[in-house]
């Protein structure tokens, strides 16, 4: 693996506008980005970027203030966040997924100044989700795209129109007095409290981490980088376009995942790198138009973020023709990657690891107590490195509980490490489930669920499912022996949470099995649930 080191990259391109300077400079006649038919240069990048931090300083904002970002996978998103950290910013990605209720109370616990926002998408009008929802401190909302509402306060060519206001020489100065250790981002993450914290991350422990992984699962200079993975996750923004930028790549951005669409692009964009969960190569081993599809150019892809099915590696490998396929292991609290396999590595060793530890990070297992299990046992994964989070956004009390004093991250994932120190990720202390790469936190969800008028009580599981990895399970307690109504239950899931959250099952029962203390007892769920679905798929 790459023995990159911390202070093997000049401070000044340890920012992420700085190092976007660097590659306008070294990549001058490649295409940074490529949509609909149209290029957009590293240089033109850089200027659109530095345009953005401009409008942005006549607006009012300051070094350290927040920007979120609410859109799909657009080159303006790229544009946008650029302009964000050119400015001094910390940007704050959004979820697509959420509902306005979600989105709002993480604008008003981030403070946010400035709302960047897609208008049309997925039958919706961004803006308008918001409602009578809107915080206080958002003091503008920006809409790209053609349809713009009263909602809206500006259009992104209005917006983009104000940097005229604010002299070039201003940004930069902006620009060059960020450093590599100032919080690039604030991206909130769901968790076992039943509201998303907001993990903090600097500038440095991004392009350090992600320079590694570039180098690792063969991303590199003039790569055709197809992001499925959204934006607003670690896994297309840092892991995405962040890694293309830092080794001269060419992103081409995509906004919802159709298997045939991917294929589609596959084939006419020549595409050789991409990465997403194992969802999105089940859903395109599934075509059955697949092998119509000339998919020669794909060489190079890492899968992760839920169980891999030990058969997907080598079907990736065969089917879909994909030389290089490595796994990875890493959330949100640690930049998004920790550990990770080496191309090279056997089809046996990226099916059943995620590899071992990025350069300059360091992994063990522990038990309850704290002290560190043998090789081959099983224990809570704790993490130490250069990218670990600064820690949660006004929140110390959960993060004491996260990082402890010797600077140790404790995941709450249980793993195995082996003698060359491969991670295999094997269960999870904490109450969660992955549905198709998204992490769901069931506190998260029933949180939403007591809203519903008929729920008296409600437990939510994870259940394992071929395509997902993992779905949601509800189990109702209902109001006074109401007898719920299973589809309008859904439709109001849907209605008030993100789509991956909605359960795919629901579940009435009388009482829900719970301890001495009153606590459910998921374990006990678990089985009642599974004896309940596989009765279910028998008499169906």
């Amino acid at each position: 693996m790459s023995n990159i080191q911390q202070n093997a990259m000049p401070e000044a391109v340890l920012t992420l506008p700085g190092m976007l300077a660097d590659v306008a400079s070294r990549f001058a006649e490649r295409a940074a980005i490529v949509e609909n038919g149209s290029s957009i240069s590293y240089p033109q990048l850089q200027r659109l970027s530095r345009q953005v931090a401009r409008a942005l300083m006549a607006l009012g904002l300051q070094a350290g203030d927040r920007v979120a970002l609410w859109a799909p996978n657009l080159s303006e998103w790229i544009v946008a966040a650029c302009g964000v950290h050119a400015a001094g910013g910390v940007l704050v990605p959004l979820n697509t997924r959420m509902k306005g209720a979600e989105a709002a109370d993480i604008l008003e616990r981030s403070r946010a100044k400035v709302l960047i926002s897609v208008g049309d998408f997925l039958n919706n009008y961004y803006p308008d989700l918001l409602g009578g929802q809107r915080p206080a401190t958002l003091e503008h909302l920006v809409v790209l795209g053609d349809k713009v509402l009263p909602s809206a306060d500006l259009s992104w060519t209005q917006f983009m129109a104000k940097a005229d206001a604010t002299e070039a020489q201003a940004q930069l100065q902006r620009e060059a007095r960020i450093k590599p250790d100032d919080t690039a981002d604030l991206m909130f993450t769901s968790g076992t409290t039943g509201r998303p914290k907001g993990v903090m991350c600097a500038h440095r422990p991004t392009i350090l981490a992600f320079k590694a992984w570039s180098e690792v699962v063969g991303l590199t200079e003039g790569s055709r980088y197809l992001i499925v993975n959204p934006f607003f996750h670690t896994f297309g923004y840092k892991a995405g376009w962040v890694a293309a930028l830092l080794q001269g790549a060419t992103v081409y951005p995509e906004q919802v995942f159709d298997a045939e669409a991917i294929l589609r692009r596959i084939e006419g964009d020549r595409i050789t790198f991409m990465p997403g969960p194992p969802t999105l190569f089940l859903s395109m081993l599934a075509h059955p138009q697949l092998k119509s599809f000339d998919l020669s150019s794909l060489q190079s892809s890492v899968t992760g973020a839920s169980t891999v099915p030990p058969i997907l590696i080598r079907r990736m490998r065969e089917e879909l023709g994909i030389r290089n396929v490595s796994t990875a292991y890493g959330l949100t609290e640690c930049g998004g990657c920790a550990t990770l396999c080496e191309p090279t590595d056997s089809v046996e060793t990226v099916t059943n690891t995620c590899g071992k530890a990025l350069p300059g990070t360091e992994v063990r297992c522990v038990d309850g107590q704290g002290r560190q299990v043998a090789v081959g046992e099983a224990g809570e994964v704790l993490l130490r490195g250069y990218h670990i989070m600064q820690g949660y956004f006004e929140d110390e009390e959960a993060t004491a509980e996260t990082i402890d004093a010797d600077g140790w991250l404790h995941t709450g994932d249980v793993g195995v490490l082996d003698e060359r120190g491969y991670l295999r990720i094997t269960d999870r202390l904490k109450d969660m489930f992955i549905v198709g790469g998204f992490n769901c936190y069931p506190a998260e969800i029933e949180r939403l669920l007591s809203n519903h008028p008929e729920v008296a009580q409600v437990a939510v599981i994870g259940v394992a499912d071929e395509r997902m990895g993992e779905v949601g399970c509800a189990c109702v307690v209902a109001r006074n022996g109401m007898t719920l109504d299973k589809d309008d239950f859904i439709a109001w899931c849907r209605a008030n949470m993100a789509n991956y959250k909605v359960p795919r099952f629901v579940l009435q029962l009388d009482s829900l099995p719970v301890n001495a203390s009153n606590k459910v007892q998921k374990r006990d769920l678990l089985q009642i649930v599974k004896a309940r679905l596989e009765r279910a798929a028998q008499l169906a």
